[in-house]
């Protein structure tokens, strides 16, 4: 049975004719989702919009990418799935969660250390892309993480948390300052995870503006 038809606008206002393969939905529909996210944000970026700017019908959105998260987390080109790095994250004693955070962060950097250096590289060229990588962080991993840890302060702990992660990929995969860069993950694990406990869970002084 043949699919639908689903035309393609191009330059200069005309329309595509013919039938778009399933590859080329699933390109527009990113595209089209790094342009709304980049300039409405997360919260105000919905899927009609995106799939209005793709030319396609709404529910191409959810037979590609099953939402608006994940759409949202394959247009960051993020290299792993933030729902199941949170579980990762959560599976164990909550004292030793900033350790299986770090494990799983250098687990996977480790694997993708190019991807990482492209990928703070694009996102450090404008504000509305560097917003989208921070959404992806603060609210997919390490704030979904921390809600369902419990902790108070958790924008200011998950704030912290993002700066001790965020600056490890940048020493490690960018900057490959030694030791940091070829040093054992277990050694990078115990070298960082007390500093992780104590931004988790121990009492910490709020910045002026939170006071």
């Amino acid at each position: 049975m043949n699919g639908p038809t689903d035309p393609l606008d191009e330059p200069g206002g005309t329309r595509r004719r013919g039938r778009r393969t399933g590859g080329d939905t699933r390109a527009v529909l990113l595209r089209s989702a790094k342009e709304v996210f980049a300039e409405r944000g997360y919260e105000q970026a919905t899927v009609r919009a995106i799939a209005e700017r793709a030319g396609v019908d709404a529910a191409m959105v959810n037979h590609w990418f099953g939402g608006k998260e994940k759409l949202f987390t394959a247009a960051v080109e993020l290299p792993f799935d933030p729902s199941i790095l949170v579980d990762i994250v959560l599976d164990g004693e909550r004292e030793s969660a900033p350790e299986r955070l770090l494990t799983a962060f250098v687990s996977i950097w480790d694997d993708h250390a190019d991807g990482f250096a492209a990928l703070v590289r694009s996102f450090s060229s404008t504000a509305s892309a560097a917003e989208m990588l921070r959404t992806a962080l603060s609210r997919f991993v390490i704030g979904e993480a921390l809600g369902r840890l419990g902790v108070d302060q958790p924008r200011v702990r998950g704030a912290l948390v993002a700066s001790q992660i965020v600056g490890l990929g940048i020493t490690r995969y960018m900057l490959r300052l030694e030791p940091m860069s070829t040093a054992d993950p277990a050694w990078v694990v115990a070298a960082l995870a007390p500093t992780l406990r104590r931004y988790l869970f121990e009492d910490l002084a709020l910045p002026p503006a939170e006071s």
